[in-house]
């Protein structure tokens, strides 16, 4: 009987959809055994060990392309790591935060997650860990609605008119920091209200796709790179907009960038810049969020929720699960 080839991107998106689920979900309870104990290296150490123990059992040949930090920096789901069980397995790039939000866990706040992002090899931006100036907004909008260029009132305004809404019903989330004051004024300015959060810039950008259940209509301001990557690939599965641009404000990131094979140092990144071709995103809650429930410890059951996207597809699947033999975690 002749073999059969399944093309690469089938492969990713048949298999993997729920394995990936599987690897955040573990990650989310190793950090979860730690919420509100102050432990931010210890949680978020538990969440790397775990995620990289799953990841070592997938059957692909992977490589990290936005992880923990560089070789020397971090021991464990490091740039350039290979994960997977196969060499011969389809390639692919995986984009990791193990804890996003480790401040959230270690104070048992709202809104910690483990979360992942895979795609065909040379599918997703090698992003240095520097900051990244971001903006976005979920599906149904047609493009150029919101542009990072623009100011803020303007966007805010703009935004409100596509919805068919006056400006007040429009919420912003920013993360609260001092280099945000100028945008957070110019929101309320405009007549709309501004959600602050502590930490979380990845569900941050990601609350934008379902602002029906979270509340939250357009996302502005600078936060990490890698974890713009990570919520650009989140988008591109939902249909949402991005747009990002590095900030390189010194000669060891101009250098950094260079390196990672980055030319044009003002390019304004969209979603397909930053994530191309297929692509899986992953999330599992490990504190309780607008987004995602948080991991619930019971007698004999451990409970997560975990919410998978397929960009080939479109599809979101929200999966509620009860593990029973706890002995796996």
């Amino acid at each position: 009987m002749a073999s059969i080839t399944v093309p690469q991107t089938s492969m990713i998106e048949r298999i993997f959809s729920i394995e990936l689920a599987r690897v955040t979900e573990r990650a989310a309870v190793a950090a979860a055994r730690l919420r509100g104990r102050g432990a931010e290296k210890k949680s978020d150490q538990a969440a790397v060990d775990a995620m990289r123990r799953e990841l070592g059992k997938l059957p692909i040949d992977g490589t990290v392309v936005i992880g923990e930090g560089e070789m020397d920096e971090a021991p464990m789901l490091f740039i350039g790591e290979k994960v997977g069980s196969m060499g011969g397995g389809p390639k692919v790039d995986i984009a990791v935060d193990p804890l996003e939000g480790t401040t959230l866990c270690a104070k048992n706040m709202p809104g910690a997650i483990a979360t992942l992002a895979m795609a065909d090899e040379g599918a997703l931006l090698h992003a240095p860990d520097i900051y990244m100036d971001k903006i976005a907004i979920g599906p149904g909008y047609p493009d150029g609605v919101v542009d990072l260029d623009a100011p803020t009132e303007e966007n805010i305004r703009n935004l409100a008119k596509a919805k068919g809404v006056p400006t007040e019903a429009i919420t912003a989330m920013v993360l609260d920091r001092p280099r945000h004051a100028d945008i957070i004024a110019a929101v309320r300015k405009a007549g709309a209200a501004v959600s602050l959060i502590s930490d979380g810039d990845v569900a941050g950008v990601i609350h934008t796709a379902q602002p029906d259940k979270t509340g939250i209509d357009i996302y502005i301001g600078i936060g990490g790179a890698p974890e713009g990557v990570l919520a650009a690939a989140a988008l591109r599965c939902t249909g949402g907009q991005m747009q990002a641009r590095l900030i390189i404000d010194t000669d060891e990131k101009r250098e950094r960038t260079t390196r990672m094979g980055i030319k044009d140092h003002r390019k304004k990144y969209q979603i397909a810049d930053m994530v191309r071709g297929d692509c899986i995103f992953a999330a599992t809650g490990v504190t309780d969020g607008p987004m995602l429930a948080g991991v619930k410890f019971g007698h004999a059951v451990i409970e997560t929720e975990t919410v998978v996207m397929r960009s080939v597809s479109g599809t979101v699947r929200w999966i509620r699960a009860e593990h029973r033999q706890l002995d796996k975690f």
